[in-house]
C-alpha cells in the first residue's frame, strides 16, 4: 500500500498564514493551485515575449507540488523560519527529511519521475527562481486582497513581499505584474 495521494489530498487542513487573522483563510492545497496558474502564465509569457524556451505545462505540474512537503511539517510561518540563520538552516533540513519522506510514499518504479517534483533542488536553476516568483506572486495576491478588505494585519508583510518581487528581477514578473495583478484589486462587477 502507498500513502503518497492520501498525504497530498490533506494538503487542504494545512492552514497557511497561521500567525495573522485572515479574513479568507488559505490552504496549502489553494495555494499550490494558485501558484501553478501563475507559474505557467509567467514560463509562458517568458517563452512568448522574451525568447524563453521553458516546458510551461512541466513547471505548473512542478508548482502543484512545490510545498508537497508541508504535509509533514506544517507551514511554518516566515517570521519563525527565518528569525535567525539557525533556525531557517535547521527547518531546511527538516523540509528535505519530509521530501524524502514522502517520496518513499510511492511505488520505487516511480519514485524518479517524482524526484524533480518534489525535491526542488534536482532542478535548473531558472526554473527555481521562476517557480519562486510564483510562489512570491502568490503570496503577493494574497497581501494585495486582504489588504484591500481591510486587513491591515497583512500591510507590512504586503511591503516585504512587494520588496522581494522587486529582487527577481524576472521580466516575465513584471510583466504580468503590470497586466495582470492589477485586477486583482477589482470587485466581481468591476471585472465586468
Amino acid at each position: 500500500m502507498h500513502h503518497f495521494f492520501a498525504y497530498i489530498s490533506k494538503l487542504k487542513y494545512i492552514v497557511r498564514w497561521g500567525l495573522k487573522r485572515n479574513v479568507e483563510n488559505e490552504n496549502v492545497k489553494e495555494h499550490s493551485f494558485d501558484v501553478a496558474t501563475i507559474a505557467h502564465a509567467l514560463a509562458l509569457i517568458r517563452n512568448c515575449y522574451f525568447g524563453g524556451k521553458l516546458d510551461a505545462n512541466q513547471i505548473a505540474v512542478i508548482a502543484m507540488y512545490h510545498d508537497a512537503s508541508e504535509v509533514l511539517t506544517g507551514d511554518l510561518p516566515g517570521p519563525i523560519k527565518y528569525f535567525n540563520p539557525t533556525i531557517a538552516e535547521a527547518y531546511k533540513e527538516v523540509e528535505k527529511a519530509a521530501k524524502t519522506k514522502l517520496l518513499t510514499m510511492l511505488p520505487d518504479e516511480l519514485q524518479a519521475d517524482y524526484a524533480p517534483l518534489i525535491q526542488d533542488h534536482l532542478l535548473p536553476t531558472d526554473t527555481r527562481k521562476l517557480l519562486k516568483a510564483a510562489d512570491v506572486l502568490s503570496a503577493y495576491i494574497k497581501c494585495i486582497q486582504e489588504v484591500e478588505s481591510n486587513n491591515h494585519e497583512f500591510q507590512v508583510a504586503k511591503q516585504r513581499v512587494e520588496g522581494m518581487l522587486g529582487e527577481y528581477d524576472l521580466p516575465e514578473v513584471a510583466y504580468f505584474m503590470e497586466k495582470f495583478l492589477p485586477s486583482f484589486r477589482l470587485t466581481l462587477d468591476e471585472l465586468g
